[in-house]
């Protein structure tokens, strides 16, 4: 949980950039790899991480761009990445305006109230978890796997 708006702000720019590499990796040609058929596609992954991030973003009080859930994925990764980095920025510029004391405060989670510093780890967490999948995904797919948390045996 944060309770300091710029611990989540180190993070969110760490963990963003991080993500918004992963997504930049993927080709249109490989938008429907998935483990398996019927699974999670790389973008489906890809386009989810938008929209989640703004509706954490809503939960938490910030004015995050996000599709909504019947917008379908789309056909270029272009537009992907243009989505989400919108996403970084609106939370570079949003999250400032939190204070610390209200990262402590009750808001309507996913699942319930939660304090606002915990949505906002959620939300950190959220992006890590699918950012592990899509890396296997890429390297399923022939596609190189960018370094986030270290080198890649693509980057040796």
């Amino acid at each position: 949980m944060y309770r300091k708006v710029e611990d989540f702000l180190e993070d969110w720019s760490v963990s963003a950039d991080g993500t918004l590499r992963v997504i930049q990796a993927i080709t249109n040609e490989k938008l429907d790899q998935s483990i398996v058929e019927g699974h999670n596609s790389l973008g489906w992954l890809a386009w989810h991480l938008v929209g989640a991030a703004g509706a954490f973003g809503h939960f938490a009080g910030l004015q995050i761009p996000g599709p909504t859930q019947d917008q379908p994925v789309p056909t270029d990764v272009a537009e992907i990445v243009q989505a989400y980095e919108k996403v970084i920025a609106a939370f570079k510029s949003e999250a400032p305006k939190l204070t610390d004391d209200s990262l402590l405060e009750e808001v309507t989670g996913f699942v319930g109230p939660a304090p606002r510093g915990k949505l906002l780890r959620g939300l950190i967490d959220h992006q890590t978890h699918h950012r592990g999948q899509m890396t296997v995904l890429l390297r399923q797919a022939g596609l190189p796997v960018p370094g986030i948390m270290g080198p890649t045996k693509e980057m040796q």
